[in-house]
């Protein structure tokens, strides 16, 4: 696949997985933002559109480590969706109350010296408050409904059709999104201050795992999931 600045920055990663640890460490939105050209989302990110490019440049052979290096194209959704739940849905249900217990930790030990972290707790109140929601509905409607047209079976729900369970999954993935960015930001893209425990490290470290797990978990959804299920059901109503 040949790339340029006006290139959308979804189909990138799902031609070359390997560009989603370069992009994440330069910053720039490959989930929410999918949809953007290489040049809007890098502009977003306040980087030099140039410089990233060049960058993807040296990416054409994958690397060991690439994340998602499956072709999801390839797979059945019905697949695809027991991928999510047990990798992404899983990993919150597990690391989110870890997380949370390392914070207070943080908060009692250092909060009085890092007034930050009161910003940190609130965002990290309100991302885990929105994300334990919207798993529950993606398991109780979005996905049960997709697995029945997979199956070609028809499907019943009380909504007209798949468009409006995904846009309301893409809108709280919008606001998820504007919080990591928060995050990432009153926490110096979560550079340990000075004074620092271990523990503070082990929070830290979690942060960064978390926000980059949400990142892939946002863009299977948004590029590769939601679409192929617009495309099934269109197909299935022809």
């Amino acid at each position: 696949m040949t790339i340029n600045l006006e290139t959308k920055v979804g189909d990138i990663v799902l031609a070359w997985p390997q560009a989603m640890r370069y992009l994440e460490g330069q910053g720039v939105d490959y989930c929410c933002g999918g949809h953007r050209s290489l040049r809007e989302a890098c502009e977003a990110a306040g980087c030099d559109p140039g410089q990233i490019l060049a960058g993807l440049g040296g990416l054409e052979t994958p690397t060991a480590d690439a994340p998602s290096s499956r072709d999801w194209m390839d797979a059945s959704l019905t697949e695809l969706l027991a991928h999510i739940e047990a990798t992404h849905h899983a990993y919150l249900r597990t690391e989110l109350p870890g997380l949370e217990a390392l914070l207070e930790k943080v908060l009692g030990a250092h909060g009085e010296n890092h007034p930050e972290l009161g910003e940190v707790f609130d965002l990290f109140q309100a991302l885990a408050g929105d994300l334990m929601p919207h798993l529950m509905k993606e398991e109780q409607i979005l996905f049960p409904f997709i697995r029945q047209m997979d199956a070609g079976v028809a499907a019943e729900a009380c909504f007209a059709s798949v468009q409006s369970p995904i846009r309301v999954m893409e809108s709280e993935h919008e606001a998820v999104g504007a919080m990591l960015v928060q995050l990432r930001a009153c926490t110096d893209g979560y550079s340990v201050p000075a004074d620092g425990c271990a523990t503070f490290r082990a929070f830290y470290d979690g942060l960064k795992a978390l926000e980059a797990d949400l990142h892939l978990h946002i863009y299977l959804e948004n590029q590769i999931l939601h679409p192929r299920a617009r495309m099934l059901e269109a197909a299935l109503q022809a």
